[in-house]
């Protein structure tokens, strides 16, 4: 596993997205939940995956449950030196009134989580009837309390991250973002930003919802719903997802590595960038950490980035 650190923050390079964890939309089942979640948990610590990644919508709530339960279980007996380098990031949806919300909010997310305080702290969304200055104003209170050790944002663009900031009066650390073969373009602007400036992107849905995953056949009804929708789009956009296929093949065979490990290491060969992969099983879990450890090269990286630009 490889590491990275930005602003004081240390994290693994691949963590575990949960938003999976609990929520019936997935149609994973209760025991998924009860009983493959929590063992996906602490297989993920096992391989030095040091990153969880929640929010208070996923399940809802039960997601930071099933987190808070399982790094509390006294079966896992975490020291504190070990829990100390866990980063457990969750998300708040800001709504008005923001000043009364956030720490209500706050609150919940720490019960659940059975934490004195949280690690990172995302605003989830921009909301367009709650500005970034009134969300971050709410925010840095919490931040001065300890309550909250760092805080971040999701879903913003550059503007709204610099921002944000700017409103919150101290560094915000991360942006979460889509960012993927399918969805490059945080690439172009927050990526070198978040370099620039010791910050971190962090690419949720870095496999495209399955879409950069083998095994899905485009002409197949039993690809999977993330491809369905993919391919009900225009036809420019399935010129690009075959084209990326194509050269995610060569790159895995070349490196005998699979699609998805491929497709993972692009999002980490760019600078301050994490990747949060969810996982249905203990081996898809292992296969995506194995991903941190492979580094394209140089060429790989531009074949791959230019199918990405296809049109």
């Amino acid at each position: 596993m490889r590491y990275i650190e930005a602003n004081g923050l240390r994290v693994s390079r691949i963590g575990l997205g949960t938003w999976q964890f609990g929520s019936r939309e997935w149609g994973y089942g209760e025991a998924y939940a009860s009983e493959v979640a929590p063992a996906l948990i602490r297989r993920a610590l096992e391989l030095g995956i040091t990153m969880l990644d929640t929010a208070e919508v996923y399940g809802p709530a039960k997601s930071e449950r099933i987190i808070g339960e399982t790094l509390t279980d006294p079966t896992l007996a975490l020291p504190p030196h070990e829990r100390a380098a866990i980063t457990v990031a969750t998300k708040f949806m800001p709504v008005a009134p923001a000043e009364h919300m956030v720490a209500w909010q706050c609150e919940g997310s720490r019960r659940r989580l059975q934490a004195d305080a949280l690690d990172l702290y995302y605003a989830h969304w921009p909301n367009p009837f709650v500005s970034a200055r009134r969300v971050m104003q709410s925010v840095r209170p919490l931040l001065a309390a300890g309550l909250v050790k760092r805080v971040g944002v999701s879903n913003y663009s550059l503007e709204d991250w610099q921002r944000a900031e700017r409103a919150l009066r101290a560094p915000i650390v991360a942006n979460q973002v889509r960012f993927s073969l399918m969805a490059p373009a945080p690439a172009t602007e927050l990526v070198p930003w978040a370099a620039a400036h010791d910050r971190l992107v962090v690419a949720y849905s870095p496999l495209g919802q399955g879409l950069l995953s083998e095994g899905h056949d485009p002409a197949s009804a039993a690809a999977s719903a993330g491809m369905r929708r993919y391919l009900r789009q225009d036809d420019a956009q399935a010129h690009r997802l075959a084209a990326v296929r194509s050269v995610l093949g060569e790159v895995a065979r070349a490196n005998s590595a699979s699609w998805t490990q491929v497709a993972l290491a692009w999002v980490l060969g760019h600078p301050n960038t994490v990747a949060i992969p969810g996982a249905r099983t203990i081996a898809q879990l292992e296969a995506n950490a194995a991903a941190a450890d492979l580094v394209l090269s140089d060429d790989e990286m531009a074949s791959l980035t230019a199918a990405a630009a296809a049109d």
